[in-house]
């Protein structure tokens, strides 16, 4: 009876739990799936960043064999005879192996070889079509098109250029927007609502419509050829960063604003000390929106500054040297590769703060 007993509570157990296993299998497999899709997507998105990347370390002639289905950096293996190189083949033997030997005398029925480890036996003739065969390759990246790139570019003008440019729109852009997300967020102003909407009604501005009467307003003022047209604009706010910053600001709790103001705090400290402190996450997703805005900017500079070719910014150049090396493809991309360097490390550095302030702005909403 007690051998009964105690088959029945297992039997009840297992019934009991089978619902509690079956949920965990339906949770890892629905996980799972999620995440093999999550990656298929990603590998599908950065295939083209690997291949300009091997492109990057290849040389011309490596170029030309990609069309033979070669995706690394592989060259083939030579060998020096009489003062002479050959290159190297898989050559199949009479016995099922398979030997390494430089290719002499090319024939159609037969052709001679010559075996690099021993060369002093003389000439080996194998019978069949040479061009079946498979060269011997070997990994052999060209990291120098990195140096010539560099070289023929004068990056450290360009990048110089571009952070300048990039740097001061953003303190701009910074300054200006917590300044008036600030207004918009805590002070009474008469109308503010509809201050407001006619604020965000800007972003759906084309900017084709104020493109005349604006390069025609710098062009009075003699700004043109300069860098002043793509930084001081900045600091007048915009609509979008105003917009993220004071969604931010709102929801910070006002019974903070009102002790630091019992404590005497005016509105220009509450802001400096207490708003400010608070919402750097925001504060610095506004600053890398902008900078990668800017660095990625050609329009602007092409309108601005195209007639002075020393204050041109990193896009610029880019696209002027894409034009002038478009036949060694292994430049371009060594240089579009270097452009992304600064933006994608910043980006990786300050990912966490960046999707902290965008979640916490209300994008994601």
């Amino acid at each position: 009876m007690a051998a009964v007993a105690r088959q029945t509570t297992r039997q009840n157990q297992a019934v009991n739990t089978s619902p509690f296993y079956a949920k965990q299998l339906r949770r890892f497999a629905g996980g799972s799936m999620v995440t093999l899709f999550t990656f298929i997507i990603a590998i599908v998105y950065l295939l083209p960043f690997g291949n300009m990347s091997m492109i990057a370390i290849k040389s011309e002639d490596q170029i030309t064999g990609s069309t033979e289905g070669l995706i690394l950096p592989m060259s083939p293996e030579t060998f020096e005879y009489n003062g002479t190189v050959y290159e190297i083949y898989q050559v199949p033997q009479e016995d099922g192996t398979v030997r390494e030997l430089a290719l002499v005398d090319p024939g159609r029925r037969s052709s001679d070889f010559i075996d690099p480890s021993n060369p002093d036996a003389g000439l080996i003739t194998w019978e069949g079509s040479w061009r079946t065969l498979s060269p011997v390759m070997f990994f052999e990246p060209h990291f120098e098109n990195f140096g010539e790139a560099w070289r023929l570019i004068d990056f450290p003008r360009i990048f110089g250029n571009t952070l300048i440019i990039a740097i001061g729109g953003m303190i701009g852009t910074i300054l200006s927007s917590i300044c008036v997300a600030y207004a918009f967020a805590r002070f009474p102003i008469p109308g503010k609502n509809i201050l407001f909407i006619v604020l965000i009604g800007t972003i759906i501005l084309p900017s084709q419509v104020t493109l005349i009467p604006t390069y025609a307003f710098f062009a009075s003022i003699g700004w043109t050829n300069t860098m002043l047209p793509l930084i001081v604009p900045h600091f007048f706010a915009n609509a979008y960063n105003v917009f993220l910053l004071r969604q931010f600001f709102m929801t910070l709790p006002r019974e903070l604003d009102e002790a630091a103001m019992i404590d005497g705090a005016g509105p220009f400290r509450v802001l400096i000390s207490v708003i400010i402190p608070q919402s750097w996450a925001a504060i610095i997703s506004v600053g890398l929106f902008h900078f990668i805005f800017a660095w990625n900017d050609f329009f602007g500079p092409l309108l601005y500054l195209l007639g002075n070719q020393q204050q041109w910014p990193i896009s610029i150049a880019v696209q002027q040297f894409n034009f002038q090396y478009g036949p060694q493809p292994q430049l371009i991309q060594a240089t579009s590769l270097m452009a992304m360097v600064l933006p994608l490390l910043i980006f990786f550095l300050a990912q966490k703060i960046f999707m902290r302030g965008v979640v916490i702005t209300g994008v994601e909403k």
